[in-house]
């Protein structure tokens, strides 16, 4: 980073930013019924010298918090004296639903399916009008932070469009213990950064309404370890190099067979053999039982927390390793060949 040229002031919402400064800046969203006004937080990180902008963003999904203990430790950490370029953190986005453990906004709308918004829309759309113009058209590239839905736990993993080459360059960057490449879904923020030209990667980890020791550490070193190769800070050498990331584009969920009892065999992290029993459903007299198997190599990237299920419920998320195997069966390969579904949309 020597020798780059110093920045100039770097302007949000109408504030300057000197070079080698932090500002905090509220953005009026909307009032609440109780006549409060709830105002969209951001911590700008502006760098001394030249660089590219990048946001990251937490509780787009109010409910998901695992990524707002993300922002607030890489707030803490990075300095604007030793940063080029400027970073962009919105610890909540969503703190409508941040408060009310709610993974919606009031209007019941899904924050990350309302983009591209409008000016004039629901609040969900107007929000996401906000975000796009104020923060994500300012930025050469984002990090937005997620969990899973409430009840099930996501292994630390990165999610890219098979669109992106830069994203999936700086998610190997990031060295989480999976790299997922998934399409874009329309209304998302992913979708409407590539329309715009700003490449992101997606961080999946923990669950809903807990905070996560792991979760967090793999978060924080890893957007640190991007931010360093945008070449926008310098770390010292690790003293071990990250953990082996995996790379998968095809996954499915394996569901309860039946009602009953459910206990887990193989939680997310675990590497998996085609055959191997991943679940076991019981009834709760204890005469029947049903075993969930693995249809192919894999590793389990989610799973349930829930003891007491349907038939259907959603009980392990695997992902495929390796070669795709065509000897699948036709229902189980449209099951992994299918588009990645957002977690409030696997029931």
């Amino acid at each position: 980073m020597q020798g780059r040229m110093s920045a100039q002031p770097f302007t949000l919402f109408r504030t300057k930013v000197a070079p080698g400064k932090r500002t905090a800046i509220d953005i009026p969203v909307s009032r609440d019924a109780a006549d409060s006004v709830v105002s969209l937080p951001v911590r700008v990180i502006h760098g001394r010298k030249e660089g590219p902008v990048l946001f990251v963003s937490a509780a787009v999904h109010g409910d998901e918090i695992s990524g707002v203990e993300v922002a607030r430790r890489l707030i803490r950490k990075v300095s604007p004296k030793s940063l080029s370029g400027t970073l962009i953190v919105v610890p909540v986005v969503n703190a409508f639903g941040f408060v009310a453990n709610s993974r919606y906004l009031p209007d019941r709308r899904d924050l990350n399916r309302s983009f591209p918004g409008r000016v004039d829309g629901p609040l969900a759309s107007r929000l996401a009008y906000l975000f796009r113009t104020e923060i994500m058209e300012r930025a050469d590239f984002g990090i937005d932070l997620h969990s899973a839905a409430m009840h099930r736990y996501n292994l630390p993993q990165v999610r890219v469009s098979n669109e992106s080459p830069r994203a999936l360059e700086l998610a190997r960057a990031f060295a989480p213990p999976v790299i997922m490449t998934s399409k874009l879904r329309e209304g998302s923020m992913r979708a409407i950064a590539h329309e715009i030209g700003v490449e992101m990667l997606v961080f999946e980890a923990g669950e809903a309404l807990r905070f996560d020791p792991m979760s967090t550490r793999i978060g924080v070193n890893g957007v640190l370890r991007t931010m360093q190769a945008m070449g926008m800070l310098a770390l010292k050498r690790p003293k071990r190099s990250p953990h082996p990331t995996l790379e998968a584009s095809r996954s499915m969920w394996l569901r309860a067979p039946r009602g009953g009892i459910s206990s887990i065999r193989a939680e997310s992290g675990r590497i998996v053999k085609a055959g191997q029993t991943l679940a076991i459903v019981r009834n709760p007299m204890g005469d029947e039982e049903f075993a969930v198997t693995s249809p192919v190599d894999g590793i389990v990237i989610g799973h349930s927390r829930l003891g007491v299920v349907n038939r259907g419920d959603a009980l392990i998320h695997l992902a495929q390793i390796g070669e795709a195997d065509t000897s699948l069966d036709p229902d189980t390969e449209e099951w992994f060949s299918g588009v990645m579904l957002d977690e409030h949309e696997v029931v």
